[in-house]
């Protein structure tokens, strides 16, 4: 499989056909959701999914709904071409590409001619409306898990975690996976689907892959292209920080504040500029003060004009 050249489709009727197609027989799917200009990261889920299924999709759509009105969409980097090589290189393949053109716009799929309710004609995926268009017949159906979003990376991004979850839904109802697959670097978020496919009875597993390093130890993220070299290496405090208080943990250091001021002083040293660095608890992702119960240490800094996050698991 990994000689051949992945499907790409486009258009969500083809899409779900597909998958129709294949459960009829008797086949299961998993689903890696992801932006592209895809890493070894993306690879690694891909990896993780052919553990759990017979057959994989990829979607690669870069999601309006998760950014905000200040948040620059068209800075998102993208490749294709490289995509496509990278995801022919993965032992076993991936069996579909989705890469649709917008998830937001309700002409007709097919791209069949229909008439609007002025009966004129248009041609189905032409004049798409924006998601955050506050009128006209733009989407305004949103998914929100009310209390896991809050904190973390909600705090600063109050809609992003509305638009991951009301994207990661459309896909559900598009591709219809068995099984999905996230990556832990992005914790809330993986929490966040997990809770929502509970919710709202989805009969999808999510899977939860452990986060992948690159050879200096910054967690892989298509964002960080962004960063300078000088940026880059600042940024490698975030592990360091993390690997200290993780340390530290081990040593009996229960006292999150001391913890996180630990964290907190060995990034703004290298210059860095903290938007959290909470320790919670791992389900709930309330903050603790103690760790006496499972717990995950979140941290989200920025680098120049790049945010960097990172977990760990003291």
């Amino acid at each position: 499989m990994a000689a051949l050249d992945p499907l790409v489709l486009t258009g969500k009727d083809e899409m779900r056909k597909w998958s129709r197609l294949m459960r009829s027989h008797g086949k299961t799917i998993a689903l890696v959701p992801t932006m592209g200009y895809l890493h070894q990261g993306h690879l690694s889920l891909i990896q993780e999914a052919h553990k759990h299924a017979q057959l994989i999709v990829v979607s690669i759509y870069v999601n309006p709904g998760q950014f905000s009105p200040s948040e620059d969409l068209s800075t998102y980097p993208s490749d294709f071409h490289g995509d496509m090589l990278k995801l022919k290189s993965v032992p076993g393949g991936v069996d579909v590409v989705f890469c649709p053109k917008n998830l937001y716009d309700y002409s007709n799929d097919s791209g069949v001619k229909q008439k609007n309710k002025n009966g004129i004609e248009s041609l189905g995926g032409g004049g798409s409306v924006s998601c955050v268009e506050e009128k006209g017949n733009g989407h305004e159906t949103w998914v929100r898990v009310e209390r896991l979003e809050k904190g973390l990376c909600g705090k600063s991004r109050p809609v992003f975690f509305r638009g991951v979850a009301t994207i990661v839904t459309k896909l559900f109802h598009i591709v219809e996976p068995d099984v999905a697959v996230f990556g832990k670097k992005d914790y809330q978020q993986w929490r966040i689907i997990q809770r929502m496919v509970r919710d709202l009875d989805f009969a999808i597993e999510i899977v939860g892959s452990e986060v992948m390093r690159d050879s200096d130890g910054l967690a892989l993220s298509s964002r960080n292209v962004h960063l300078s070299a000088e940026e880059r290496e600042k940024a490698l405090s975030i592990s360091r920080s993390l690997l200290k208080a993780k340390s530290g943990a081990k040593d009996g250091q229960v006292k999150c504040r001391e913890l996180k001021d630990l964290a907190i002083l060995t990034i703004t040293q290298a210059g860095g500029r903290i938007d959290y660095a909470e320790i919670v608890d791992q389900e709930s992702l309330e903050a603790v003060e103690e760790i006496n119960s499972p717990v995950v240490f979140c941290i989200a800094a920025w680098f120049g004009k790049t945010s960097i996050n990172a977990v760990i698991d003291p």
